[in-house]
């Protein structure tokens, strides 16, 4: 089984093209779309950390799950900050088409490997504000639970954690520490685009092994982990 990843898939909903973003997001699913068939097989795992689609509710967001969902592959999603449509987990569940799973607090144990993660947050710095803050406390809570979640299914199966904000930057270790106090060995996350992509940690750090995979940092590609 190949794992491979990609964030910021931002589908339209029918609302909102991406190419106002700039001539290299035009058709861009359909790209993205095209590696995804040349690569992955059915017994394969896609994850997807986060800022899915524009939708701003459940309903407006299912023709973009279902298009995620005819592909192939198993694939694990992750809430990002754009993904307004994202409701209560019970009802996001409900509405995925097979094959396809939601972290929120929890893990997943698939092939003898765990998966885990929290969307993150703005990390603590001169540009933070006290709403920053608390959020970023609150999204620690949540990474640690999912964490621990995981080292309850398996004490000692690998652990790849979901971020859709960095983890960490050049001048903050943000939540590097519980990365590595649980004994993570591969973190995956997007939210970065144009040239703030040039300046995001990626490789060994520590214990962990980092991976940036906003979409357009990959060249619309998927990036394969494993």
């Amino acid at each position: 089984m190949a794992v491979f990843a990609i964030a910021d898939l931002h589908l339209p909903a029918q609302t909102k093209p991406m190419d106002v973003f700039g001539p290299h997001w035009k058709d861009h699913f359909q790209r993205i779309r095209q590696d995804w068939l040349s690569r992955v097989s059915p017994e394969d795992l896609v994850l997807l950390p986060g800022d899915i689609s524009w939708a701003m509710r459940l309903e407006e967001a299912l023709e973009d799950l279902h298009s995620i969902g005819s592909l192939p592959g198993t694939k694990v999603l992750l809430r990002g900050n754009h993904d307004y449509w994202w409701s209560s987990i019970g009802r996001v569940r409900r509405a995925l088409p097979e094959g396809m799973y939601a972290l929120q607090n929890d893990s997943l144990l698939l092939n003898g490997r765990l998966y885990a993660g929290t969307r993150g947050w703005t990390l603590p710095g001169a540009e933070a504000t006290e709403d920053d803050l608390r959020i970023y406390s609150r999204e620690r809570l949540r990474l640690e639970m999912s964490l621990k979640h995981a080292r309850g299914r398996d004490a000692e199966a690998p652990i790849t954690v979901m971020m859709h904000y960095p983890p960490l930057t050049a001048e903050s270790e943000g939540f590097s520490d519980l990365l590595e106090a649980y004994g993570v060995e591969d973190c995956v996350y997007g939210h970065l685009h144009g040239h703030a992509i040039f300046g995001a940690v990626r490789g060994q750090r520590g214990s962990v092994k980092y991976h940036q995979v906003s979409c357009d940092g990959l060249d619309f590609k998927l990036y394969r982990l494993y």
